[in-house]
């Protein structure tokens, strides 16, 4: 017999009348008439070429076929029943889970210790990898299901996609706490006398900050170009030179490299820091659990 000639459906019935032993029962189980399910148990001898049950006084009553056949379509019914519904629930106390997020290494130096930390008591077993948001086509990999989630100012991710905003922040300058400006702040002239370290961050939104200074009509002097931030904190701590960072960054740097802040003489348009995550993963419950893990640890 052919499985495409088999209606699941019989198989419903059949397994409940192993179960219950009477019509009655079974179509009040199933939520169908008593005439229903005798038509269906028709239909299943018919394909199957055995009386399967046998009316008795105690019942309906199985044939030696139908013994043979019921615990093997007990346990292909309860394996189909499992993997349609395995996406109903996710304990994170007991989940083995390896969850795959998108940063740059802002997000990594700001996201993963507060992260890791709340994962250590909801989730010990739970696992995180990420991968650099600037060296990786984002949208592919997310669309691919490669990355459970990416965090940052990743404004190319739209169509297809979700977002939850967990903060605004704005751009500052960063230089060492005994550099000149420290003592009263960058003004315009200063901002273009002094020597720069820029980030070309690559897949991300910062580059609007080249652009906003460019249209202000203001010419750094560039000293340095690097392709990520956190090369930045050990050359303003040896040097003179200054720095156009997100707020976020320059407090988790300015301690460890003994590093001060000011406004930016240039106004820039802060950026959204944002949780994205795929359509294909918007209602799975894993990646629902953590989306607001991660709501809870960053939104504002």
């Amino acid at each position: 017999m052919n499985l495409q000639d088999m209606d699941l459906n019989l198989l419903v019935v059949f397994n409940e009348l192993c179960k219950h032993g009477r019509v009655s029962a079974v179509a009040r189980n199933l939520g169908i008439s008593q005439p229903g399910v005798s038509n269906a148990l028709g239909r299943l001898r018919k394909l199957l070429g055995d009386e399967l049950f046998l009316r008795t006084s105690r019942g309906m009553v199985p044939t030696p076929y139908a013994e043979a056949l019921a615990q093997p379509i007990a346990d292909a019914l309860g394996a189909l029943h499992g993997t349609l519904n395995a996406r109903t629930s996710f304990d994170p106390g007991h989940s083995e889970r390896a969850f795959v997020i998108g940063v740059n290494d802002v997000g990594e130096t700001y996201f993963l210790p507060r992260l890791m930390w709340a994962l250590d008591a909801a989730a010990p077993g739970v696992t995180i990898r990420t991968v650099r948001t600037t060296s990786i086509d984002v949208k592919d990999e997310m669309e691919r299901g490669r990355i459970d989630l990416a965090m940052g100012f990743l404004p190319g991710l739209k169509q297809g996609f979700f977002q939850r905003r967990l903060f605004r922040q704005p751009y500052v300058c960063i230089f060492r706490q005994d550099h000149p400006l420290a003592r009263g702040g960058v003004s315009a002239r200063q901002f273009r006398a002094a020597e720069h370290v820029a980030i070309v961050s690559e897949g991300t939104g910062h580059g609007v900050v080249d652009q906003v200074i460019e249209r202000a009509g203001i010419r750094r002097r560039l000293r340095l170009t690097v392709p990520h931030f956190m090369a930045v904190g050990p050359v303003l701590q040896a040097t003179d030179m200054i720095a156009v960072v997100p707020q976020r960054f320059a407090d988790c740097a300015s301690r460890p490299f003994g590093l001060a802040t000011a406004p930016c003489p240039v106004k820039i348009p802060e950026s959204v820091i944002n949780v994205f995550w795929h359509a294909r993963n918007h209602r799975e419950p894993a990646n629902q659990w953590l989306r607001q893990v991660v709501v809870e640890q960053f939104a504002d």
